[in-house]
């Protein structure tokens, strides 16, 4: 099949791309020595996913117990499951673990840890836990130097679960763009990972796993001194967040929606397409970049951007295409029908309204569609 055979809007993923991506990561981190541990909530596809290992499959890190579950379908057998774990999915968990799957969760706070300890004792069923530390105060986890640590760390030790280790996700890093800012961003993840895990050692604890992780973060740190395992998700695609970063070039996103003209509004130098918010998603992630690129930046159908057309505002079905706030382009003829590509902002937003992949080979051939799931 070729692109003008497809119904638009739909996903399409340029494998060329991806699988450039998924090396670079894999070679930057070569030299350290650590597992690679890919966060799969980017993808939800097991074909994808397969194109980072050599078998065995895994380690993978989850954020829901449906990833967790299709993965395992998938023959993967060690997964973290990286969100605060909600002590009503206790059961759930078990169930899986008690398969042989290696399944681990994270918790912060005691409620949980009792919880876990519980439903580890009424099983006899070990859960690995990894306790999540706050590295730059983005979002949940406790200090490295918080005294609380270590209390949390005996209780899940001592009640009956397997306490593995530490964890952290600088997620604050999106917002520190260039290399010098993620680098410091990665040393600032490792350190505050590296002295938990000492504190609770020297407190007679065990942790074996010492977890960090973020795509940015991945891709520029410089020292892993300490650490065990590097996670991170949205390298496999890439987007218009993670260029804006540095982290990679436009011409490196693997992903993009493609799109057909409908119509035009000439006197406002609009151009009308079929793919709205429902298509590119409600994520405006860019905006607080220094290059705010709209819902998407535009391309043409073999994946080349326009200069400076984005799509400046998105209704459900309706996207609008025009030349970004100041621009001294001009805009592209693009009659009705035309195809075009858009770059999405936030890879995982975008890919999530879709069911499938459309796969491209380097040719823009339609390789072959690959389905993705949702779903908690």
């Amino acid at each position: 099949m070729n692109l003008v055979d497809l119904q638009t809007p739909c996903l399409l993923l340029d494998k060329t791309r991806m699988l450039a991506n998924i090396r670079k990561l894999q070679d930057h981190l070569k030299a350290f020595e650590i597992t690679l541990r890919p966060h799969v909530k980017t993808a939800k596809c097991p074909e994808i996913v397969n194109c980072m290992f050599d078998s065995p499959p895994g380690p993978v890190t989850v954020s829901t117990l449906q990833e967790a579950e299709q993965f395992i379908k998938a023959g993967y057998r060690d997964i973290l499951y990286a969100v605060g774990i909600a002590p009503d999915k206790m059961e759930r968990i078990v169930s899986l673990g008690r398969t042989g799957v290696d399944l681990s969760v994270i918790l912060d706070n005691i409620e949980s840890a009792h919880a876990v300890a519980r439903i580890s004792q009424k099983y006899n069923h070990r859960v690995p836990v990894l306790i999540e530390i706050d590295s730059d105060g983005h979002r949940a986890g406790i200090k490295d130097d918080d005294p609380f640590l270590i209390e949390l760390g005996k209780v899940l030790h001592e009640g009956g679960t397997e306490l593995r280790g530490v964890m952290t996700h600088a997620g604050s890093a999106y917002q520190h763009p260039g290399q010098v800012a993620l680098r410091a961003m990665a040393e600032q993840e490792r350190l505050a990972v590296v002295s938990a895990a000492e504190r609770l050692r020297g407190s007679g604890l065990p942790c074996p796993v010492v977890s960090v992780g973020s795509t940015p973060t991945a891709t520029f740190v410089e020292d892993l001194s300490g650490v065990t395992e590097v996670r991170a998700g949205v390298y496999v695609f890439n987007d218009l967040i993670i260029a804006g970063l540095g982290v990679c070039e436009v011409d490196e996103i693997a992903i993009s929606v493609l799109a057909t003209v409908i119509g035009h509004q000439h006197e406002k130098g609009w151009i009308l397409v079929d793919a709205g918010w429902m298509a590119m998603s409600r994520d405006r992630g860019t905006a607080i970049q220094q290059v705010d690129q709209g819902y998407g930046l535009v391309c043409n159908e073999t994946g080349e951007a326009y200069d400076d057309l984005i799509m400046i505002d998105a209704n459900q079905e309706h996207g609008i295409l025009a030349l970004r706030s100041g621009s001294r382009a001009s805009t592209p003829e693009l009659p009705v029908g035309t195809r075009v590509r858009i770059l999405p902002n936030h890879a995982c937003a975008t890919a999530s309204q879709f069911d499938s992949y459309c796969v491209l080979d380097e040719c823009n051939h339609i390789q072959e569609q690959w389905d993705r799931f949702s779903g908690w």
